[in-house]
């Protein structure tokens, strides 16, 4: 063999090398292809999750309290603690119509101020009859006048002359306590989202039959879907003494249920079932501006995760029948001031403060309570009609 011809050993090198350098080059191409793909994916999934974002912040309705009441308001609490006023709304314009028709302006049929501690291990709710009479101060109006003050005016008629700011501003009166937020929830929010969690367990101890609210349940375990969940809140006549103070224990009797619902149906493991409670429920609230973002809202809901109903302790104001109309109640003062106080430092609301008021007469507790079974199963009555 010449030293011009190839040597054997030489060629197979050569060829190894080049096979070898092939395969990393095929490995790159797969490499750079597996991360094209990826980044896609990524980009995808980016664009995806943004689109959510912007669907679920876009359901969000909202008002700018801060911006209506100026600095005439009471101080922030610096200690941790938040309060919200929660209010829901009898308005039957738009798809709340097929409730009736609206004789003026909207009211509060429900308002409670939630408080939550510092450390979100707990909260109490502090239920306002609607038909308290209360000093209420003079508010804007959503037609950029004012309505002018008005001494022994029902509860419920701030929101009707002055919206939102006007029912804040009256709590914050009467309290001395800055609310912190604000949540609307009006008939039509509330029932779809009750139907977006499947419906909510409750156990009722007596049949409820309210001819006014279209109600008609058995005693016994239901699952009670949107429209006979409104009908249970917004009952009255079907129920104990027949009187707002009635429905006002039956509210807060299915908040409970309502709470255990939802910490029972693990959404979180169910990414379809959570984006569709996700937009439901911002779809049925309107915010104050400083909560109407999904972030924002997130991080609300992230912080009391851990709340069960046993957590929370609900109280309705201390009141008494008013000498001038047996039709309307009015706070005790003395012991209003001992649940505003409570509230103010943060501490659990004592029981002196609500004792002897004409809303723990009321015995509507033991008609609904949570089910034992935070499922679907139990028997449900089917409502004939929408509430009305």
């Amino acid at each position: 063999m010449s030293d011009d011809e190839p040597r054997a050993g030489a060629s197979a090198a050569t060829e190894g090398k080049d096979s070898r350098r092939e395969q990393r080059d095929r490995r790159r191409r797969v490499l750079r292809i597996v991360a094209w793909v990826s980044a896609g994916l990524v980009l995808l999934a980016g664009a995806g999750a943004g689109y959510l974002y912007f669907k679920l912040n876009g359901n969000i309705k909202s008002v700018n309290i801060d911006a209506q009441l100026g600095t005439d308001r009471p101080l922030a609490l610096d200690n941790g603690s938040m309060d919200i006023l929660v209010l829901g709304s009898d308005s039957r314009s738009g798809k709340n119509s097929e409730y009736g028709h609206d004789g003026g302006n909207a009211r509060s049929d429900t308002a409670m101020i939630v408080h939550l501690d510092k450390g979100r291990k707990s909260a109490s709710v502090v239920s306002i009859p609607r038909d308290t009479l209360v000093n209420r101060p003079a508010c804007g109006t959503p037609k950029g006048g004012t309505a002018p003050a008005e001494r022994r005016a029902m509860f419920n008629t701030a929101y009707e002359v002055g919206g939102p700011a006007c029912a804040v501003k009256t709590v914050e009166t009467m309290t001395g306590l800055r609310m912190d937020h604000y949540i609307e929830v009006d008939f039509t929010g509330f029932k779809n989202l009750v139907n977006a969690l499947d419906g909510v367990p409750v156990t009722t101890s007596t049949a409820i039959h309210d001819t006014k609210s279209h109600l008609n349940l058995a005693a016994g375990t239901h699952t009670l879907n949107g429209e006979q969940a409104l009908g249970l809140v917004r009952t009255r006549h079907g129920v104990a003494d027949g009187s707002d103070l009635g429905r006002i224990q039956l509210q807060q009797a299915f908040m409970k249920a309502l709470m255990d619902r939802v910490s029972g149906l693990g959404l979180l493991s169910s990414p379809t079932k959570l984006f569709s409670v996700a937009d439901t429920a911002t779809s049925a609230i309107t915010t104050d501006s400083g909560l109407a973002s999904v972030t924002k809202l997130m991080s609300l809901a992230e912080s009391v995760r851990g709340l069960k109903s046993g957590d929370v302790h609900m109280v309705t104001l201390p009141v008494q029948y008013s000498v001038s109309d047996p039709n309307r109640v009015e706070p005790i003062d003395r012991q209003a001031t001992m649940v505003w106080a409570a509230l103010r430092a943060d501490r659990p609301i004592p029981a002196a403060a609500t004792k002897g008021s004409v809303a723990d007469e009321v015995d509507a507790r033991k008609v609904v309570g949570a089910s034992p079974r935070p499922s679907n199963s139990g028997s449900t009555t089917p409502s004939p009609s929408a509430p009305r």
